[in-house]
């Protein structure tokens, strides 16, 4: 990103040193279980939500810790490149309700790595290159996580892909696959289609023969989403996406995956073709989050334009709704299953994690306004990498 794109001046979290004290996340991690590595110290940075509110929460800690005691099926992960989801936008404001309260350290997905095994962990080495998921935890530089969540790289992925893969591209293959089995020659409206999922789900969408996708985005971006496979990029600020998508078929689409909530969901509905599906899925709030700070008034708004219908009305329209919140799957098989045909499909040159640019923790709040205001093509990443002199000289912004 160049020095003009940039946030100007945003406030940068605060750096705070306590020997004694680990991270949140770390503290309860470091408890319990058998010595995997020699006693010593390790310097941890850490990206800590000490309240909900404005990028003012989140403060940048730096601490000493001692080697942790990995419990039988753990694994030690030096993390090198973290990702950046609306989870940690609604996290922040207090929307979130899977994440713990504060203080904790935020961050769903990372890679890295491996430092240490626990007891019990036969597939996974000191020395390993692994993506890593946990529910909280993964923005900072040492993590513990279950080795059940930590799967190999392949040897060309880069570890800012890796960190890049696993919320956006589960999300994006359990809804189009597991839940609207999306076939050859089906037509798909992928709202957001710039950001994470979006750019994830186009690419999914490729490889399907003869899949059309309407992709809404601001205009500036249709160039990068048409190179990555959207059919018929759409400009929500300046168009109605429901007519523009009627001109081109006047029947619908087959699949909605909608992010948006509200009117949009009825929108959504009424594009539907008999045998349709739509899927609400990230809380269906991206319009509640106007601001740094809850807005009240917008999640009512959004509440009260949200679809009701009753199952006659399904039944008689032919349509199918459902939902998707990739926090509430706790089935293991299912997790491992969809990350490895994932990173087959990446092995095979199928699929790409399209990274928008990269962040050092010091920078988070610009990171955070970068998605927050939809500027991003992609990816946004966050490394726990100390950041350089002379960057901080140059003022701009790391792009991988």
């Amino acid at each position: 990103m160049s020095t003009e794109e940039a946030p100007a001046q945003q406030q940068q979290p605060e750096q705070v040193t306590k020997p004694d004290e680990p991270p949140p996340a770390a503290a309860e991690e470091a408890s319990g279980g058998s010595p995997a590595v020699e006693e010593k110290t390790l310097s941890n940075r850490a990206l800590v939500l000490t309240g909900y509110g404005g990028y003012d929460k989140i403060k940048l800690q730096e601490k000493t810790l001692k080697s942790p005691q990995l419990k039988p099926g753990e694994v030690l992960v030096r993390v090198k490149a973290c990702g950046l989801n609306f989870a940690e936008l609604l996290g922040k404001q207090g929307l979130y309700e899977l994440l713990p309260s504060p203080p904790v350290v935020l961050g769903m997905e990372g890679a890295g790595v491996v430092e240490a095994i626990g007891e019990d962990v036969k597939d996974r080495k000191v020395g390993d290159r692994v993506i890593a998921m946990n529910r909280s935890g993964m923005w900072q530089e040492w993590v513990v996580v279950p080795a059940q969540r930590t799967f190999h790289m392949p040897e060309e992925m880069s570890f800012e892909e890796a960190a890049a893969l696993p919320i956006n591209y589960m999300t994006a293959y359990m809804m189009l696959f597991e839940m609207a089995n999306l076939r050859p020659g089906k037509s798909v409206l992928i709202h957001m289609a710039a950001g994470g999922v979006g750019v994830a789900a186009t690419q999914l969408c490729q490889t399907v023969k003869d899949v059309t996708v309407f992709g809404t985005a601001s205009a500036s971006k249709h160039e990068v989403i048409s190179q990555g496979g959207v059919t018929h990029p759409i400009d929500y600020r300046t168009k109605d996406y429901v007519t523009e998508i009627r001109k081109v078929s006047p029947k619908g689409v087959d699949i909605v995956l909608d992010p948006l909530g509200g009117s949009d969901t009825q929108k959504g509905f009424s594009l539907l073709k008999p045998l349709g599906i739509l899927i609400v899925f990230g809380k269906s709030l991206s319009n509640c989050v106007t601001g740094q700070k809850k807005n009240l008034f917008a999640m009512a708004k959004t509440w009260y334009n949200q679809l009701s219908l009753n199952t006659m009305k399904l039944m008689q329209t032919n349509k199918a709704i459902s939902g998707f919140h990739l926090g509430y799957i706790s089935d293991e098989e299912l997790f491992e299953r969809t990350l490895i045909s994932l990173l087959e499909l990446y092995k095979q040159g199928k699929i790409k994690p399209r990274i928008d640019s990269c962040y050092h923790f010091e920078e988070v709040a610009e990171a955070m306004k970068r998605m927050h205001d939809r500027q991003n093509i992609g990816k946004v990443i966050l490394l726990p990498e100390p950041k350089k002199k002379e960057e901080e000289k140059g003022g701009y912004t790391q792009v991988c």
